[in-house]
C-alpha cells in the first residue's frame, strides 16, 4: 500500500501571524498518524502535554532543535522542520529581496591574504562560546565539530560556488561559530596579523551565500555576517583603527537587525558608544547608549548596558548628577536578570554581567573625577576599579587586567597621588612591550601621563609612552 507522507496544506501567503499554526496543524497530522497521545509525544521529548497542546494550537513557537527531535521521533521525513523554518522566518524583514547596498561588506575585496584564514585556531568543544550564538539554535547547546571535521567543513563552505551550494546545516554552522570564537580568543592575548583579514575573508563567503539564499537560509547567514562583521569592527578598534571598525560595525548592526539578533545588536551599539567617546564625541555616545533600549525594551541585561553607557558618555560632560544616576539604575538592573535574559545573551551571567558594570562604572567615575577634579569621585572610581580587578581570575582577560590597572593608576592620579599612580603602574608596564598594548589600554595610557604631566615631568617620565595610534 503506497504510503502518503503529505500533510495539511499550509495557510495561504500573507497569513504570517498563522505560521506557528501550520506547524501545529502538521505536528498533528504527523502525532496521529503515528498513533501517538498527546501525553506520549510530550514524555518523547520532555515536555508536557498541555506545552503539546498549545504547540498544536499554534500559540508556543518551537526552538529548530526541539523541531528536529520531533521530526526524528515522528518519522516526518523533515517535512516538520521546513515548517519550524518558515514559521521562524514568516515577516522577518529577510523576506524581502536585498539591495546590493545591504550586501556590501564593510571593507572592499577578500579580506586580504594571510596564513591565519585556515582554521588553526583551538575550537570550543560547543556553542555558545565567546559572547556567539549558534546561528541556528540561538543559545542551545551545540556541539562544535572535532577539528578535522571542522577545517573540511570551513573549506567546502569557502569554495563551494553560491549558486549551487547545498543549503547551510547544523554542522557548517557549528563550525563557523566555533572558529570566529577561536580567532576573538586567540586575537585577546597577543595580536595576530592577518586576523582581521580572516574574519573578513569569511564574511565574504558568507555576504556571497546571502545573496542567493532562499528567505528561509537567509536569518542564520544574516547573524553569521553580523557576528563576523562585528568581530571585524572589535579586532579593529583593538588596533586603534577607529574609522573602519566603525564601518564594520555599521554594517554589523543592519545584519543582526535583519536577523534578530538582540546580543549582537546591544553589543555592537555599546562598541559604537565606546568609538564616539574616544572622538570625544558625547552627545553621540550617549544617542547610541540610549538606542540599546530600543532594541531590547525591558530586558534588565539590555537596561544595565545602556545605562552603564550613558554613564560613560555623562562623565565627559562633567554631569554629576546624571552619571551617578545613571550606574546606580545600572546595578540596580544586575538584580533582576533571569532565565529569560539568559536565553538573550550567550555570555551573560550574574559574574559577567557585574563585571562590565564594574568597570564601565569606574572609568565613568573617574573620567568625572578628572572632569570636576573631585579626589572624592577618583576614589569611588578606584573601589569599582578594585571590585572589577577582584571578579577577573588570576589568568582570565590579560588584556582587561592591564586595562583595570592602569584605570587603577588613573584613579590614584585623579585623587592627587601621582605616587601611587607610578608605583602601582611601573611593574605592570614593564612586563609588557609597548608594541603589545592593546589600543584602549594606550588611550587611557596617554590621559595618565597627561594628567601626571601637572606634577612635573619626573612623575609622567617613568611611565613608557605608547606608539601612536
Amino acid at each position: 500500500m503506497h504510503r502518503n507522507r503529505s500533510a495539511p496544506a499550509a495557510p495561504p501567503d500573507g497569513q504570517q501571524p498563522g505560521a506557528w499554526r501550520e506547524f501545529g496543524a502538521r505536528l498533528r497530522h504527523w502525532r496521529r498518524r503515528a498513533g501517538l497521545t498527546q501525553a506520549q509525544l510530550g514524555a518523547g521529548i520532555g515536555y508536557d502535554h498541555t506545552a503539546v497542546s498549545k504547540i498544536e494550537h499554534g500559540s508556543r513557537r518551537v526552538a529548530p532543535r526541539v523541531a528536529e527531535r520531533i521530526d526524528a521521533l515522528l518519522d516526518a521525513g523533515g517535512e516538520l522542520v521546513a515548517a519550524c523554518l518558515r514559521a521562524e522566518t514568516a515577516g522577518l524583514p529577510l523576506l524581502a529581496p536585498f539591495g546590493p547596498g545591504l550586501l556590501r561588506p564593510p571593507l572592499p575585496g577578500g579580506g586580504g591574504s594571510g596564513g591565519v584564514g585556515e582554521p588553526a585556531f583551538i575550537a570550543p568543544a560547543r556553542l555558545p562560546d565567546y559572547g556567539l550564538l549558534c546561528p541556528l539554535h540561538d543559545a542551545e547547546g551545540c556541539r562544535v565539530p572535532e577539528p578535522g571535521e571542522l577545517a573540511a567543513l570551513y573549506a567546502e563552505f569557502c569554495t563551494a560556488d553560491p549558486a549551487t551550494a547545498p543549503p547551510l546545516d547544523a554542522a557548517t554552522a557549528h563550525a563557523l561559530a566555533g572558529l570566529l570564537a577561536a580567532q576573538l580568543r586567540a586575537g585577546e592575548t597577543a595580536p595576530l596579523p592577518g586576523l582581521v583579514a580572516a574574519v573578513e575573508r569569511t564574511l565574504h563567503v558568507v555576504l556571497a551565500r546571502l545573496a542567493v539564499a532562499p528567505a528561509a537560509q537567509r536569518r542564520p547567514l544574516a547573524r553569521l555576517a553580523a557576528e563576523h562583521a562585528h568581530a571585524a569592527g572589535a579586532l579593529r578598534m583593538q588596533d586603534g583603527r577607529n574609522a573602519t571598525a566603525m564601518a564594520c560595525f555599521d554594517r554589523a548592526l543592519t545584519w543582526a537587525e535583519l536577523a534578530g539578533d538582540r546580543a549582537t545588536q546591544v553589543g555592537t551599539l555599546s562598541d559604537l558608544s565606546i568609538l564616539a567617546r574616544l572622538d570625544g564625541d558625547p552627545l553621540a555616545a550617549l544617542g547610541y547608549a540610549r538606542e540599546i533600549d530600543r532594541v531590547a525594551p525591558g530586558r534588565p541585561w539590555a537596561g544595565a548596558m545602556d545605562r552603564i553607557s550613558r554613564a560613560r558618555a555623562r562623565a565627559l560632560t562633567g554631569d554629576v548628577r546624571g552619571t551617578v544616576r545613571d550606574i546606580a539604575l545600572a546595578r540596580a538592573h544586575l538584580e533582576h536578570i533571569d532565565a529569560r535574559d539568559e536565553a538573550d545573551v550567550p555570555w551573560l551571567s550574574i559574574a559577567s554581567m557585574r563585571l562590565r558594570v564594574e568597570s564601565a562604572a569606574a572609568a565613568a567615575l573617574r573620567d568625572l573625577a578628572a572632569a570636576v577634579d573631585d579626589p572624592r569621585l577618583a576614589r569611588r572610581a578606584l573601589a569599582a576599579t578594585e571590585t572589577a580587578l577582584g571578579l577577573l581570575g588570576p589568568t582570565q582577560l590579560p588584556a582587561s587586567r592591564l586595562l583595570f590597572t592602569v584605570r587603577a593608576a588613573d584613579c590614584h592620579a585623579c585623587a592627587h597621588d601621582p605616587r601611587a599612580a607610578v608605583e602601582l603602574l611601573g611593574p605592570a608596564l614593564e612586563a609588557v612591550p609597548v608594541t603589545a598594548l592593546p589600543a584602549l589600554v594606550g588611550h587611557e595610557l596617554r590621559g595618565l601621563r597627561e594628567r601626571l604631566a601637572r606634577y612635573g615631568p619626573r612623575a609622567a617620565g617613568r611611565l613608557v609612552e605608547p606608539a601612536p595610534s
